[in-house]
């Protein structure tokens, strides 16, 4: 004999079921939202940062932090080597010999000492490329994606981040402007001189990007 008659759930229960899930997905996604725009913001600081900690090195010393020759000579700071002094930051964005290698030293690894050791910005007083808020490297080299001069890079930037920081720091297109991107094949690859014509920001999910901006 059944002592306790089975009972489903009321369409009451089902509602405050349904109810409770929706708030926690709204809640899981609003969540990864405020994750990636504070990866945003802090990328965007960190390339404005350095190139305001590059031009007061300029005005502080009268050269290029890297690039500084007197920084060995001067007996400025213990330890520390100077570069050539031609106005060129040489050596590539991700600390890799081979972009330009002057008077011995990959000065695109040596501006890193220079300005932490002037106090410009923070970390170990040592060579290391910093690395940016999605796992990337964040460095400077003379000449990429079509520019002239000197660019900042950040790598390893899934699209949706990529495209935020073109869009407002400049046109949001890659193939133009002032910050220009490029789809990764591989994490922290060399910035090619030219952009490759199938560049475009793709938010599917896989891809990441490596971003320059001209200073």
């Amino acid at each position: 004999m059944r002592l306790f008659a089975q009972r489903g759930f009321t369409l009451l229960e089902i509602a405050v079921v349904l109810v409770i899930i929706s708030l926690l997905l709204v809640g899981v996604l609003k969540g990864q939202e405020l994750i990636v725009q504070a990866r945003i913001k802090n990328i965007i600081g960190d390339l404005n940062g350095i190139a305001a900690a590059i031009y007061t090195y300029q005005d502080r010393y009268r050269a290029l932090p890297g690039d500084e020759r007197n920084a060995a000579v001067s007996g400025r700071w213990s330890g520390v080597s100077g570069g050539d002094g031609n106005g060129v930051i040489c050596g590539a964005y991700n600390g890799v010999s081979g972009g330009g290698v002057c008077a011995g030293e990959t000065e695109s690894t040596l501006i890193w000492q220079h300005l932490r050791q002037a106090g410009l910005i923070t970390g170990a007083a040592g060579r290391d490329v910093p690395v940016n808020a999605a796992g990337g490297l964040v460095g400077i080299q003379s000449g990429a994606f079509g520019f002239a001069g000197h660019v900042l890079c950040a790598s390893n930037l899934p699209a949706k981040i990529a495209a935020a920081i073109d869009a407002q720091l400049d046109d949001g297109n890659p193939h133009t402007g002032g910050v220009r991107g490029m789809r990764q094949s591989a994490p922290n690859p060399a910035a090619s001189a030219s952009l490759p014509a199938d560049t475009a920001y793709q938010d599917d999910g896989s891809q990441i990007y490596l971003v320059c901006k001209a200073i």
